[in-house]
Protein backbone atom coordinates (compact mmCIF):
# COMPACT_ATOMS: atom_id res chain seq x y z
CA UNK A 1 0.00 0.00 0.00
CA UNK A 2 1.42 3.33 -1.00
CA UNK A 3 -0.16 6.54 0.46
CA UNK A 4 -0.16 9.66 -1.40
CA UNK A 5 -1.05 13.41 0.07
CA UNK A 6 -0.89 16.01 -2.03
CA UNK A 7 -0.61 19.91 -1.34
CA UNK A 8 0.60 23.27 -2.77
CA UNK A 9 -2.11 24.56 -5.04
CA UNK A 10 -4.07 28.02 -4.72
CA UNK A 11 -5.13 31.01 -6.91
CA UNK A 12 -2.32 33.04 -8.84
CA UNK A 13 -3.00 35.25 -11.52
CA UNK A 14 -2.04 34.68 -15.16
CA UNK A 15 1.81 34.01 -15.55
CA UNK A 16 2.33 33.57 -12.31
CA UNK A 17 3.90 30.54 -10.42
CA UNK A 18 2.90 27.54 -8.22
CA UNK A 19 5.31 24.42 -6.73
CA UNK A 20 2.85 21.46 -6.29
CA UNK A 21 4.23 18.71 -3.73
CA UNK A 22 3.40 15.00 -3.38
CA UNK A 23 4.64 12.80 -0.12
CA UNK A 24 4.25 9.41 -0.49
CA UNK A 25 4.08 6.57 2.47
CA UNK A 26 4.22 3.05 2.74
CA UNK A 27 5.85 0.87 0.59
CA UNK A 28 7.41 3.23 -1.49
CA UNK A 29 10.28 1.06 -2.89
CA UNK A 30 7.46 -0.63 -4.77
CA UNK A 31 7.19 2.54 -6.98
CA UNK A 32 8.49 2.82 -10.73
CA UNK A 33 6.92 5.73 -12.13
CA UNK A 34 4.74 8.64 -10.34
CA UNK A 35 2.85 11.09 -12.48
CA UNK A 36 0.72 14.29 -12.41
CA UNK A 37 -2.43 14.60 -13.86
CA UNK A 38 -5.21 17.50 -13.89
CA UNK A 39 -8.87 17.44 -14.25
CA UNK A 40 -10.94 20.65 -15.10
CA UNK A 41 -14.63 20.81 -14.58
CA UNK A 42 -16.28 19.03 -17.23
CA UNK A 43 -13.01 17.51 -18.67
CA UNK A 44 -11.73 14.13 -18.39
CA UNK A 45 -8.53 13.62 -16.51
CA UNK A 46 -5.41 14.35 -18.56
CA UNK A 47 -1.28 13.16 -18.05
CA UNK A 48 0.14 16.42 -17.29
CA UNK A 49 3.55 15.16 -16.50
CA UNK A 50 5.37 11.86 -15.47
CA UNK A 51 9.03 10.63 -14.31
CA UNK A 52 10.48 7.43 -13.19
CA UNK A 53 11.86 6.59 -10.03
CA UNK A 54 14.99 4.85 -11.25
CA UNK A 55 16.75 7.32 -13.88
CA UNK A 56 14.48 10.06 -13.63
CA UNK A 57 12.90 9.49 -17.61
CA UNK A 58 10.52 12.26 -17.93
CA UNK A 59 7.53 12.73 -20.37
CA UNK A 60 5.19 16.32 -20.20
CA UNK A 61 1.90 16.97 -22.12
CA UNK A 62 2.27 19.37 -25.42
CA UNK A 63 0.17 22.14 -23.40
CA UNK A 64 2.49 22.44 -20.72
CA UNK A 65 5.77 21.80 -22.14
CA UNK A 66 8.61 24.63 -21.39
CA UNK A 67 6.50 25.70 -18.45
CA UNK A 68 5.92 22.86 -16.08
CA UNK A 69 9.05 20.55 -14.55
CA UNK A 70 8.42 17.45 -12.75
CA UNK A 71 10.99 16.30 -10.50
CA UNK A 72 11.46 13.80 -7.20
CA UNK A 73 13.06 13.63 -4.29
CA UNK A 74 13.95 9.90 -3.52
CA UNK A 75 15.51 10.81 -0.19
CA UNK A 76 12.17 12.29 1.14
CA UNK A 77 9.89 10.34 -0.88
CA UNK A 78 8.55 13.41 -2.59
CA UNK A 79 7.10 14.33 -6.22
CA UNK A 80 7.34 18.14 -6.85
CA UNK A 81 5.86 20.22 -10.38
CA UNK A 82 7.13 23.24 -10.93
CA UNK A 83 4.18 25.61 -12.78
CA UNK A 84 5.10 29.02 -14.69
CA UNK A 85 4.10 31.05 -16.76
CA UNK A 86 0.76 29.83 -15.63
CA UNK A 87 -2.24 30.44 -18.22
CA UNK A 88 -6.65 30.34 -17.59
CA UNK A 89 -6.21 27.00 -19.37
CA UNK A 90 -4.20 25.03 -16.32
CA UNK A 91 -7.19 25.66 -13.72
CA UNK A 92 -7.80 22.16 -12.87
CA UNK A 93 -7.67 19.72 -9.43
CA UNK A 94 -4.00 18.32 -9.79
CA UNK A 95 -3.75 14.63 -8.54
CA UNK A 96 -0.58 12.91 -7.98
CA UNK A 97 -0.55 9.33 -9.25
CA UNK A 98 2.02 6.53 -8.08
CA UNK A 99 2.14 3.07 -10.19
CA UNK A 100 3.92 0.48 -8.15
CA UNK A 101 4.53 -3.19 -8.90
CA UNK A 102 5.53 -6.01 -6.68
CA UNK A 103 6.11 -9.33 -7.02
CA UNK A 104 4.76 -8.82 -10.24
CA UNK A 105 1.63 -7.53 -9.55
CA UNK A 106 0.66 -4.04 -10.14
CA UNK A 107 -0.71 -1.23 -8.30
CA UNK A 108 -2.06 2.35 -8.56
CA UNK A 109 -2.16 4.54 -6.38
CA UNK A 110 -3.70 8.21 -6.29
CA UNK A 111 -3.52 11.33 -4.16
CA UNK A 112 -6.32 13.56 -2.62
CA UNK A 113 -5.70 16.06 -5.67
CA UNK A 114 -5.43 20.08 -4.75
CA UNK A 115 -7.15 22.75 -6.86
CA UNK A 116 -4.87 25.11 -8.88
CA UNK A 117 -7.17 28.42 -10.02
CA UNK A 118 -5.38 30.47 -12.22
CA UNK A 119 -7.43 34.12 -12.69
CA UNK A 120 -7.06 37.59 -12.12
Amino acid sequence: QVRLVDSGGGLVQPGGSLRLSCVASGSTSSIYRMTWYRQAPGKERELVASITRVGGSTNYADSVKGRFTISRDNAVNTLYLQMNNLKSEDTAVYYCNAATTRWGLLGDYWGQGTQVTVSS
